[in-house]
């Protein structure tokens, strides 16, 4: 059944649009506020608080003042807060995929599985929380004995993008409670109303005042600017573009900040001639239009032997037609809007390239006329190799197919690209997969898979696609330092 205008307004009469601040929420300094608009109708949903650099230094200040009180927070409080915080995230499971179905455009059958999946970084780093361990032994001479210990960097600056709104504030977040860092939050302009409700619920969870500064904002560059340039600050962890990480990487230089970067993406998605072209299809429409392609795990090029390429391409075109754009709230969505007309104009400036330079759009190639920034699902084939779709990040609902012949023509294509976050390998042969795996430059594999994310896993790329892992057992590691003791022989007289 399709979600009433009541049920829209009820749930967005709960968000909160002030800003998070040492535990209160307050109004912007001056005053501002911003709107958010939902891409599917481009009306305003809410007007939220515009932070400013007086903002964000009362936030940077907060996380101060809390850090040293909450690293001594024993660590069975802060996983006992992140598992009420998956709990609460849990019960209100339906609110969270509507408000980001309303501000992101994504349909609701996908918004649910980004709520069940960011729930879960809760609950796998409040059982990360009590692990930390570090070591004790006698050095090899036995004149000395070797503590190892593992703290909390400290005060910590989160930019998250607009493309996951739950999923990458929790995959930033609960691993910086569950080590002890304080954290000043600055959530996408485009899609911060999850943000502002999950800093809530962690607010109920237990979390003190401080731990969690959330700063909405137009000006971004104007509130972290002066906050990367704060001697307190001691971690910068950035999701979104290879230029800006590049920008900040540099920032943080000045203060070796110790950072964690999860930027671009171009992932090839390669289909041999002996995989099963049907699991093949499925595995395409998972990493191609979940999230209507606006991800940087989705595949990018279509890398297919040629034997198979025109049967691939048939069926994936005929499950591609039957994707129906939709506002998500709509009982027939089944690709919603892309965020703003920048991105659809983008997107379909690369399918328009593509097809003067020779390829064919076997389905789709335009935007969807009337209200929100729609763009029809679309496959390409035939796509030459100086077309410019095959060297960008699409961030759309497009699937441009190239074909190969031997295997290390496949490698060869597969890693002609900056970037290198994750690659879709398609064949029967786990021998084959395992070798073609350990050609790859890439952070992450999908070997017969089209969807790799998973809060136990660590998640990150190679190359200009970032660094730094989220998720596993090393995604709390980039919020730890650590500190070796030496202590003097216990036996010395």
């Amino acid at each position: 059944m399709a979600i009433t205008a009541e049920r829209e307004a009820q749930l967005l009469a709960t968000v909160p649009t002030g800003l998070l601040i040492n535990g209160e929420w307050r109004e912007a300094a001056g005053g501002k506020t911003f709107d958010v608009e939902d891409p599917a109708t481009g009306k305003v949903l809410l007007s939220i608080a515009d932070a400013s650099t007086e903002d964000g230094a009362a936030a940077m200040d907060a996380a101060a003042a809390a850090q040293d009180a909450w690293a001594r927070t024993a660590p069975r409080e802060r996983g006992e807060i992140l598992r009420r915080a998956f709990e609460l995230v849990t019960e209100r499971a339906e609110d969270f995929a509507l408000l980001m179905t309303l501000e992101m455009g994504k349909p609701l059958a996908e918004a649910r599985g980004e709520v069940a999946y960011g729930a879960e970084f809760l609950r796998w780093f409040s059982e990360e929380a009590v692990r930390i361990s570090g070591r004790y032994a006698t050095a090899p001479d036995g004149k000395s004995r070797l503590m190892v210990t593992k703290k909390p960097v400290g005060p910590c600056l989160l930019i998250t993008p607009w493309n996951f709104p739950l999923a990458m504030a929790t995959r930033k977040i609960a691993p910086a409670v569950a080590a002890g860092c304080t954290m000043v939050l600055k959530p996408a302009k485009l899609t911060p109303l999850t943000s502002q409700l999950f800093a809530a619920v962690m607010v109920e969870a237990g979390l003190p005042a401080g731990v969690l500064n959330v700063v909405s904002t137009t000006k971004a560059g104007e509130v972290t600017g002066p906050i990367m340039k704060d001697d307190r600050l001691r971690k910068v962890s950035f999701t979104g573009s290879t230029p800006v990480g590049q920008g900040l990487i540099r920032d943080a230089a000045d203060k070796v900040l110790r950072t964690s970067m999860e930027l671009g993406g171009n992932a090839p998605f390669v289909v041999f001639e002996d995989a099963d072209l049907d699991k093949a299809v499925t595995g395409a429409m998972a990493a191609k239009l979940r999230n209507m392609g606006e991800a940087c795990t989705a595949a990018n090029r279509f890398i297919v032997h040629e034997s198979v390429a025109a049967e691939f391409s048939a069926k994936f075109a005929e499950k591609v037609a039957a994707m129906t754009p939709a506002r998500g709230t709509e009982d027939e969505s089944k690709v919603g809007p892309l965020i703003d007309a920048k991105s659809r104009d983008k997107v379909h400036s690369l399918v328009t390239d593509a097809v003067e330079r020779g390829a064919k759009a076997v389905v789709g190639g335009a935007p969807v006329e009337g209200p929100g920034y729609f763009y029809q699902p679309t496959v390409l084939a035939d796509v030459p190799a100086d077309a410019q779709i095959l060297k960008e990040e699409i961030f759309g609902p497009v699937a441009p197919v190239v074909t190969f012949s031997t295997e290390d023509e496949a490698v060869a294509l597969a890693n002609n690209t900056e970037y290198g976050l994750v690659a879709y390998v398609f064949t029967e042969d786990l021998n084959r997969g395992l070798r073609i795996g350990e050609k790859l430059e890439t952070g992450m594999l999908g070997l017969n898979a089209g969807v790799v994310s998973n809060a136990a896993a660590p998640f990150g790329g190679v190359k200009q696609s970032g660094l730094g892992r989220e998720g596993g057992n090393e995604g709390i590691e980039e919020y730890l330092y650590t500190q070796y003791i030496g202590i003097a022989d216990p036996y010395a007289s």
